[in-house]
């Protein structure tokens, strides 16, 4: 007999809400609803699962430890990371100093100007001790499984042709010195217990904000960096971080093809981006390199989409696609904005972003956001090490991803995407169909055991 759990989201007022499944039997035929099956092939895997995360940016550090009391921290620290009584989120990709969500600029060597340091002997992570390092010390307690990945917006600025943290590019005669930055901040994160799972050389490498921290990065430079310069410092260090490369967008997949070409042994996988391009993508670069990790490691949500359903569909349709699409984590942007989606970086302008959660920092209300609901439909049933079945549906609407935990468990994410109900029949190899009617746009996660 299957024990199966079943999760539903049918609208802003009903998210991700544990629903019996005698609620969800289709009963009499509905004149709207088109019979659909979705099959999953258990015979066929795929990716292992690392998981489902966010940034502890510092504006989301600063928000939930110092606006929030201590009494609505915990609670919400658990919601986040407590596989049990939470959602049990277990990907953290931090920037490597300030991103465009910080409350200033900064990085790990900061000197007056005119000033270099390539020895690095003013190196210190003082800034994320204050707010970031406990926090990630605390979502490791709340779930060991946790993995924490790390990406710069730029080094410090007297090693790039910009003099600063903003435009410019690493200067060649500097690659040495940031790859000693690296293992500077890995051995340094180590120290408070937080050892580094992944890094990318630079966030965005083909994008150059004029008003936050960047840096151009051609592919040519990454591939030089990471075989010459940070793979030698890492192995000569006994560090067995990841290297991901790209770390940007759909569109341009020949970026990381060229780094892969040209420093191939050197990396051990891609990371991606939303905001251009398609999740096929993906799957195109995995093909070329099938030894090489794809892992998804940003995408925000915002006021570019608008609230509610279109917000939450991007999401979970989005989401099942990066998964199907050979992806090992599926990692949003910042864990926590406030009532102005900020803060940002002094300069930054208007935010349009959106956090998992939303802070206000005038009255202290945290609010769970639909990132928050759609991400728990995938991290709450799809644990680290699931490994991802094959499945299909006979109708493209109902979009569909199923993975085998480690512990024997099936989870399967359905949403149907079309614009009227669905009958779906979940079909499982020897068991019994397990029948569900979903509404247009609703979502379900359904966890079986047998």
């Amino acid at each position: 007999m299957l024990n199966i759990k079943m999760y539903l989201s049918k609208g802003e007022h009903e998210l991700f809400a544990e629903t019996p499944a005698r609620e969800l039997a289709p009963g009499a035929a509905a004149a709207d609803a088109e019979r659909v099956a979705v099959a999953v092939d258990e015979q066929t895997a795929y990716q292992e699962m690392d998981g489902f995360g966010a940034s502890f940016t510092d504006s989301s550090a600063y928000l939930i430890r110092r606006v929030l009391e201590p009494e609505q921290r915990a609670p919400l620290m658990k919601a986040l990371f407590d596989a049990e009584e939470g959602i049990g989120l277990s990907v953290l990709r931090n920037p490597m100093g300030a991103s465009d969500y910080a409350r200033g600029f900064y990085s790990y060597n900061d000197l007056p100007p005119g000033e270099t340091d390539p020895e690095l002997t003013r190196f210190s992570i003082a800034h994320d001790e204050a707010d970031i390092v406990p926090l990630l010390q605390e979502a490791v307690r709340l779930n060991p499984d946790v993995k924490l990945m790390a990406s710069p917006w730029s080094p410090p600025g007297w090693m790039k042709t910009s003099g600063s943290m903003i435009g410019g590019e690493l200067k060649p005669e500097y690659y040495a010195s940031y790859a000693s930055y690296f293992v500077r901040y890995i051995k340094a994160y180590a120290a408070h217990g937080l050892p580094v799972y992944a890094v990318t050389p630079q966030n965005e490498p083909l994008y150059v904000p004029g008003h936050y921290p960047g840096m151009l990065m051609p592919p040519e430079a990454q591939a030089d960096f990471i075989r010459n310069h940070l793979k030698p410092q890492f192995e000569h260090n006994g560090i067995g971080t990841k290297i991901l490369c790209y770390d940007h967008n759909w569109d341009k997949p020949e970026y990381p093809l060229a780094v892969l070409e040209h420093a191939g042994d050197a990396v051990d996988g891609v990371a991606w981006h939303w905001y251009g391009g398609k999740p096929s993508a993906q799957s195109d670069v995995f093909e070329a390199f099938p030894g090489k990790e794809v892992h998804f490691t940003e995408g925000s949500g915002g006021e570019w989409i608008p609230p509610f359903e279109q917000a939450f569909s991007n999401v979970m349709r989005t989401g099942i696609d990066i998964l199907r699409n050979y992806s090992k984590s599926f990692v949003l942007w910042n864990m926590a904005l406030d009532e102005n989606n900020g803060p940002t970086v002094p300069g930054f302008g208007r935010s349009t972003c959106r956090g998992i959660v939303k802070i206000d920092q005038r009255t202290k209300e945290l609010t769970y956001t639909l990132d928050y609901y759609a991400l728990a439909h995938f991290s709450k049933a799809i644990r680290p090490k699931a490994v991802r079945l094959g499945s299909s549906a006979s109708a493209e609407f109902v979009r569909n991803v199923a993975f085998r935990n480690a512990d024997g468990s099936l989870a399967a994410v359905l949403f149907n995407d079309g614009d009227r109900s669905a009958d779906v029949s979940l079909q499982l190899q020897g068991e019994e169909e397990i029948a569900v009617r979903l509404g247009a746009k609703q979502a379900l996660t359904v966890l079986l055991r047998r």
